[in-house]
């Protein structure tokens, strides 16, 4: 059995980090700082078609053969955030 060095498994300034928050008299709000703002809501789209594209990459993956997954991937609505929305 091989002995790993003791430092190896140690990740100090991750202890420290934590060390420090523990220490904290900072406030937090009640929802744990998790608040929906504008920037940071969920965008909407539609779950069915979402679970379906899913389920196509999913059965190509497995079977190795087209199901379909490219159509219905590019089926779906562009869900991404524009960087320079303010």
């Amino acid at each position: 059995m091989s002995k790993r060095p003791e430092d190896a498994s140690r990740q100090p300034e991750s202890l420290a980090t934590f060390a420090a928050a523990s220490r904290s008299t900072d406030k937090v709000s009640p929802n744990g700082g998790l608040d929906v703002t504008d920037d940071t809501a969920p965008i909407p789209g539609d779950l069915a078609a979402q679970h379906d594209a899913a389920t196509k990459v999913l059965r190509e993956g497995v079977m190795g053969t087209d199901q379909g997954a490219m159509e219905a991937i590019d089926a779906l609505p562009d869900r991404t955030r524009s960087a320079d929305k303010t």
